[in-house]
């Protein structure tokens, strides 16, 4: 039952405590640790959790981070707020057929606002939330402890009281420096896992105020009953795992609140015993509460599944290979493997890795490989624990194994495979919520140590080395997640065998233009995972810009063997083929192309150069066209329909798109400089020079920028201004051609001049 204590200053609290240990044993009387008041312990355990990952502050958008921020067109202020309710966390249409279907549309709200207030993508704005969510997580966690360990008691004036001071506080610092956070942390993307814990723990917290004015344990707030489920709804809104609370909810119910033995009533229950009601599964509300829990909850996912649409998310087999296997007990040892792979993770996280995919963990196919050790030790310890937490005579020790187990389970199976495919092996972003249980269940088998040691120091120094040893490694952890250089490279050592983490140091080497080591580690890639399609496509292109045209083609072709609707590796493939003089084969490579991805303004302008190539000029114009339209930014294909119509004398036709383009695009140099060209041909001087000294201020290094500007004043007679842009172009570009054959010219013009003169 619920007690009513006094919860004024400290005398009182040790009171209050006492009187608590009669009746039920209190889990800080034989624990060494610290004793702080409320306050302080949330001070240090805040300072504590910001230590360990503040030098991720000023890292950069690394991994998830580019699709989910920077390409994700929701989070910019000329997309309407609406959509946010109709897309995926990447910025798909929920409807699409490659959408994975994550609906985070409040996660997606926070990105927006913080892109709006930094005035572009400037990634450290997104990381201090981040490190600012997880303070506030860990602070709150001080009070969700207190609860789990303590049990739920109030004073006269309705003030919960703390009876677990010391093991709440140590709870929450070991929650507050575990490594496995650092992805939710460090890397952008896990915004999702915090703000779903944040309000998950608020739900919670909610539904134990609904039983702060209960005296006898028969009367609930109603209001605080509905909040919850409200908080669980906006939890699940930023992240899938948040529904998962409303059970919790409802396991916290019947535990601790009306104290209800599950071992007796499951005993009942067979028995068809009729006492039922004293078993405490009617008494104070129960059965209604959990009806409102199971009903708010249904109506969640009914909602949110009609706005998902029915199909479930398109995932392949590298993504998650044991959900692909045809035997039911290859899946079955795989997911259970898997399970415990995210048990030592929580026990030792020491080997992280940002991806588990693509051959990291292989399939166990037979009962001789060794890792079956690993099940056996996971589900011993399991059923050691359900037992223990059903069986034990002791009701403090059921409530704390049960609600440990409850919160280290129920908010992992929207992740175990158990309902749905999900698109990972192993991901530590969804360990977030279930570490609450692991520290539950740490803190009390510390408590059972610290009972039986006769030297309780010892113990509390280990398990401050512990927490010592786990900041240091947030530490570190949070500056590899600071770049993706070293985010990829940390993963090499982890998972050797995954071909993502080849493909992904290989791709930043590229990015760097170190094409070579990048060639490497492309080839890596694809040797681990031969069916890889991105890691061809990636070194396709490498191979394409350094002339070997038969190895790309030969790869690129492969590609689109395996994935025909792969239209980034058909564009690709058109290139090679265009390269190589296959124009027919390249014209059909890009309409594949552009059949597999209708808006795919890339792709037309390769088409249009094509056509250029071929002298099928309208085609080309009508290509260009095309990617302006899908992208009215598409620089390359503006210059390249005012430069055409330029060399075919179509001058007042090629005037109008360059300062159509100009409109759309106002501070391309480029496209001032095709366009200046255009003027001067048509003896527009005064325009033309005002578009090149545009040019040259955006550009001053360019060497044909300031050759034509000398063009120009060369035709229009200013032969001063002529000779020294002649002069500025020569020293930029000493071969630029054509330029020294002009001076050459101006100069002997000055000389006659001269010679006239005198």
């Amino acid at each position: 039952q619920i007690c009513n204590q006094h919860n004024a200053e400290a005398p009182n609290l040790e009171q209050a405590l006492h009187r608590m240990a009669q009746t039920e044993p209190n889990l800080d009387h034989d624990v060494s640790w610290f004793l702080l008041p409320s306050y302080w312990a949330k001070m240090v355990v805040a300072l504590i959790s910001f230590l360990c990952f503040a030098n991720s502050y000023d890292g950069d958008f690394v991994f998830d981070d580019s699709e989910a921020i920077i390409n994700n067109k929701d989070l910019r202020a000329e997309t309407p707020l609406g959509d946010l309710w109709h897309h995926d966390f990447w910025g798909s249409k929920l409807s699409s057929n490659t959408s994975h279907k994550s609906y985070r549309p409040l996660t997606v709200l926070t990105f927006r606002i913080n892109y709006l207030f930094a005035g572009g993508f400037y990634p450290v704005g997104f990381h201090v939330i981040n490190i600012i969510l997880h303070c506030t997580i860990s602070v709150l966690m001080v009070d969700v402890f207190s609860i789990l360990l303590g049990g739920l008691q109030f004073s006269n004036k309705g003030r919960r009281l703390n009876l677990a001071p010391k093991t709440s506080l140590l709870a929450a610092l070991l929650f507050a420096v575990h490594p496995v956070h650092t992805e939710c942390v460090a890397g952008i993307v896990g915004r999702a896992d915090l703000l779903c814990a944040l309000f998950f723990l608020l739900s919670f917290l909610g539904y134990c105020k609904a039983f702060r004015e209960n005296k006898e344990g028969h009367n609930f707030s109603m209001f605080w009953v509905l909040v919850s489920v409200i908080l669980g709804a906006i939890a699940m809104l930023c992240k899938e795992q948040g529904i998962t609370i409303l059970g919790l909810n409802a396991v916290f119910d019947a535990l601790v609140i009306n104290k209800l033995n599950v071992l007796e009533l499951i005993q009942k229950l067979l028995h068809k015993d009729k006492s039922l009601e004293n078993a405490g599964l009617l008494r104070k509300g129960l059965l209604f509460r959990i009806t409102l829990l199971m009903s708010g909850g249904a109506s969640i996912l009914y909602i949110r599944w009609r706005i998902m649409g029915t199909g479930p998310p398109a995932f392949t087999e590298v993504d998650n290979p044991a959900s692909f296997a045809d035997s039911l007990f290859v899946r079955a040892i795989n997911y259970n493997y898997y399970y415990s792979l995210n048990a030592w993770l929580l026990l030792c996280p020491w080997w992280l890795c940002f991806d588990w995919s693509m051959g990291c963990i292989p399939l166990i196919k037979s009962v001789s490989d060794w890792r079956i050790i690993a099940l056996v030790a996971l589900w011993f310890c399991l059923i050691g624990l359900i037992c223990q937490a059903l069986c034990s005579e002791d009701s403090h020790k059921r409530r704390i194994l049960t609600l440990g187990l409850g919160f280290l389970i129920i908010p992992f199976l929207p992740a175990s495979n158990l309902f749905f495919r999900v698109g990972f092996v192993i991901a530590e972003r969804v360990i977030y919520l279930p570490s609450i249980g692991y520290c539950v269940l740490f803190t009390y088998g510390f408590s059972l140590l610290s009972k039986q040691a006769k030297k309780k120091k010892i113990l509390a120094v280990a398990v401050l080395g512990i927490l010592l040893i786990n900041v240091m490694r947030c530490a570190l952890r949070s500056s590899q997640w600071r770049s993706e250089e070293q985010l990829f490279r940390s993963a090499l050592s982890v998972c050797p065998l995954n071909a993502k983490v080849h493909y992904n140091v290989g791709k930043n080497l590229a990015d760097k233009g170190n094409q070579s080591a990048a060639i490497k580690y492309y080839r890596e890639a694809v040797r681990l995972n031969p069916k890889y399609v991105h890691a061809m496509n990636n070194l396709g292109n490498i191979l394409k810009e350094r002339n070997e045209l038969r190895e790309a083609e030969e790869l690129l072709s492969l590609a689109v063997q395996i994935q025909p609707d792969f239209a980034a590796a058909w564009m690709n493939l058109g290139i090679v083929q265009n390269s190589l003089r296959r124009f027919e084969e390249a014209e059909q490579s890009y309409w594949t192309a552009i059949k597999h991805r209708k808006k795919y303004p890339d792709c037309y302008y390769n088409l249009g150069r094509l056509y250029a190539d071929l002298n099928r000029h309208i085609d080309a114009l009508n290509a260009w066209r095309n990617a302006t339209v899908l992208k009215p930014e598409h620089s390359l294909a503006w210059n390249n329909m005012i430069i055409l119509l330029d060399n075919t004398g179509n001058l007042a036709q090629a005037e109008a798109v360059g300062r159509e383009a100009l409109e759309l695009i106002p501070n391309d140099h480029s496209l001032m400089f095709s366009l200046a060209n255009v003027l001067g041909k048509s003896q527009k001087y005064k325009e033309s020079e005002a578009l090149f000294l545009k040019a040259i201020k955006a550009n001053p290094n360019a060497a044909s920028y300031h050759g034509n500007l000398a063009v120009l004043y060369h035709r229009w007679g200013n032969l001063d201004l002529a000779k020294k842009h002649y002069e500025v172009s020569l020293k930029l570009d000493p071969m630029a051609p054509g330029t020294k054959e002009n001076y050459n010219l101006l100069r002997r013009k000055l000389e006659q001049l001269q010679k006239k003169g005198s």
